[in-house]
């Protein structure tokens, strides 16, 4: 069992990047946004980027969370998370294994997980995960392949593990508080906060949502 590099409060509102909504503005104004409204964690998830391009707009973002002192993590690249030194990496199922990205990224990095059942979850607190992330928690357009995870299964993930667990997928300021209850330690959001046409005071709302719902 891995004493985590990540605290439970970091994870209330986890942001997930995404272009496809800056209408002109740049990732790191998006960004900027989001942190102004309260977010406590952030990923850059950018798929559609060449490596040269995603990691200018890595560095930008990266002291931008410096500043404002949340953590930072990478989607997927654990050559990238390691290159820019970043707080961590999140891996998928079908990504590195836990155990062999905290070999690479040594011990002080933040690993999250995808899981989607208790075997997975289990798994990767086993191989040295910081946090889990669970989903999806509802019907999502961002993944087009993720299947929505049961509450019940979602409150079992939270009771077999000791690592924080943040619910992600399709989850709005409408749905947030569906997951009072399941022992969550926070949100992971990418279009309720990207999408919006306020993103701060979208954050805000989220973050205000999501303090009451952790409370549960």
């Amino acid at each position: 069992m891995s004493s985590s590099n990540c605290k439970a409060e970091d994870l209330l509102l986890y942001a997930v990047t995404d272009r496809s909504w800056l209408k002109g503005r740049t990732l790191k104004e998006v960004v900027k946004e989001s942190l102004d409204g309260g977010v406590t964690f952030l990923q850059i998830r950018e798929k559609d980027l060449d490596e040269a391009d995603f990691i200018k707009e890595a560095k930008e973002i990266q002291a931008l969370c410096k500043e404002y002192k949340v953590p930072f993590i990478i989607n997927d690249n654990v050559d990238i998370t390691y290159s820019l030194d970043a707080d961590g990496v999140h891996v998928g199922q079908s990504d590195m294994e836990a155990g062999d990205v905290r070999r690479k990224l040594g011990p002080d990095k933040i690993i999250g997980v995808s899981a989607r059942t208790v075997e997975q979850a289990l798994l990767a607190e086993k191989n040295g995960a910081d946090y889990l992330g669970v989903g999806a928690a509802f019907p999502t357009g961002t993944k087009s392949d993720a299947k929505a995870v049961t509450f019940e299964t979602i409150k079992a993930i939270c009771e077999a593990v000791s690592i924080p667990v943040v619910a992600i997928g399709g989850i709005s300021s409408s749905n947030l508080m569906k997951l009072k209850g399941t022992g969550v330690n926070g949100v992971a959001v990418v279009s309720a906060i990207y999408a919006a046409d306020d993103i701060k005071a979208a954050t805000e709302n989220l973050r205000n949502l999501a303090e009451e719902m952790v409370k549960g």
